[in-house]
């Protein structure tokens, strides 16, 4: 049984076909138009989201299924009794074939895969990942520009807390002759852990800049990004930072012809409005390809899970080896955004690639044994 937790659950030929079948879906929607009947969508939403939760209902009542909803999780009757995700996903899979979850902890999708006994899809774990919304974008990228190597992207806004960037410079690190130019107030750079845990290994060529202005007419792809308010605990931070970069008509002047504009959306003010109507702009044909990837991804999960209901697949720590359990005990993981710092009823998990350096599949932070 497969989950989906992080991008690179999914190699290249696996992205390729959930393109495919989305394209597909995109021209035939009668065609796949009973393909989950009689299956049940759980959407276990604990932060606020609209976007997202009704992309995910709407593509599996497209595909046929049912959907139950907690829209606001977090002040639920179980959650306000202190249950825990791990007992949730427990429950919610005797009610589901499947379940979306979204969290402001980080890794709490892979808590919930961990001990679930159905499909957990991330719908976003803190400032962790967001694995569908990267699907989104890679449909958009090759649909747009007809390829997915041998890109400039730019990338502006919040790259600490930005799970959206996160996911999307894991995809791009399966392709070749990727550039990026990662650009963001010093406060909001992208964290430690993602350029050495995937874009140094996989020799990825990277700046980091303090302009958009300075880069723009380099880049194939303008990926803008929201500072997010939610993710600041200092409000004058927060004030001092929301307006660091605006994409405007002016700026556009500088972009290339066929470069295009993207955002995951919800949008504040880093892109004015007089974009909207610039032929470039794709925010909104992301929407769109985004529920038809979580259609394509619905569909793939659950047919594997047809397939294979007892194996378990629960992302990185299915990948890397694991400190073992005894040692793994010892330790916590001093991330408070980590689900497990948070709930410390949830195992532990350190994994590595090497042997020698190991940190917590849960939110990627590094371990340091003593």
């Amino acid at each position: 049984m497969k989950s989906l937790l992080d991008i690179l659950d999914l190699d290249r030929k696996e992205l390729q076909q959930l393109i495919d079948t989305a394209s597909d879906i995109r021209k035939f929607p009668g065609k796949y138009s009973h393909a989950c009947d009689g299956k049940i969508l759980a959407t276990l939403f604990y932060e606020p989201s609209t976007r997202t939760r009704m992309s995910f209902e709407s593509a599996m009542l497209s595909l046929g299924g049912g959907v139950i909803s907690m829209a606001d999780a977090e002040s639920s009757s179980s959650a306000k009794k202190g249950e825990t995700v791990i007992d949730t996903a427990r429950v919610i899979s005797c009610y589901a074939d499947i379940i979306a979850i979204r969290h402001s902890k980080e890794g709490a999708a892979l808590a919930a895969a961990d001990k679930g006994t159905v499909p957990v899809i991330n719908a976003g774990d803190g400032g962790h990942g967001h694995p569908t919304q990267t699907l989104a974008d890679l449909m958009t990228i090759c649909t747009e520009k007809g390829r997915m190597e041998d890109l400039t992207i730019g990338v502006a806004g919040d790259l600490k807390y930005g799970r959206t960037v996160h996911s999307l410079i894991s995809a791009f690190s399966l392709y070749s002759g990727i550039k990026l130019v990662l650009i963001s107030p010093e406060e909001l750079s992208l964290p430690r852990y993602v350029i050495d845990s995937v874009v140094t290994p996989n020799h990825m060529e990277y700046i980091e800049s303090r302009s958009l202005e300075e880069h723009i007419g380099d880049l194939d792809v303008i990926y803008m990004t929201r500072i997010q308010q939610e993710r600041f605990e200092d409000p004058t931070a927060y004030g001092r930072l929301k307006d660091s970069f605006i994409l405007n008509g002016a700026l556009m002047a500088s972009a290339k012809d066929d470069c295009i504009v993207m955002h995951p959306l919800p949008r504040v003010n880093e892109i004015a409005p007089e974009v909207d109507e610039d032929k470039r702009a794709c925010y909104f044909k992301q929407v769109a390809n985004g529920r038809s990837m979580r259609m394509a991804l619905i569909k793939m999960l659950l047919e594997e899970a047809q397939k294979d209901p007892i194996g378990k697949e629960i992302g990185l720590a299915s990948r890397a080896a694991r400190l073992p359990e005894p040692e793994a005990k010892k330790h916590r993981c001093k991330n408070e955004r980590c689900i497990t710092y948070s709930e410390p009823s949830t195992e532990p998990i350190f994994v590595t690639e090497d042997g020698r350096h190991y940190r917590c599949a849960y939110c990627e932070r590094t371990l340091a044994l003593k």
